[in-house]
């Protein structure tokens, strides 16, 4: 392989990579989005520790589910 095709591929993987990141982080603001609405959270009440504290919730409800299914 020749040092300019190595560097596509590397071209290519970072491509792939901040695709994947992006995806990522569309499903966060996604999932966060959903469950401030299905639960009527009111925004100017959440801080980061409300948001921690309510991640661990949602957390501990699901690692409760057989396998992990919704």
């Amino acid at each position: 392989m020749t040092p300019s095709a190595l560097e596509k591929q590397e071209a290519k993987l970072k491509q792939l990579n901040q695709r994947i990141k992006a995806e990522k982080s569309k499903i966060e603001q996604n999932l966060g989005k959903q469950i401030i609405k299905t639960v009527n959270l009111d925004y100017t009440d959440l801080s980061n520790q409300k948001i921690k504290d309510l991640a661990q919730k949602i957390a501990t409800i699901l690692n409760h589910e057989p396998n992990n299914q919704l």
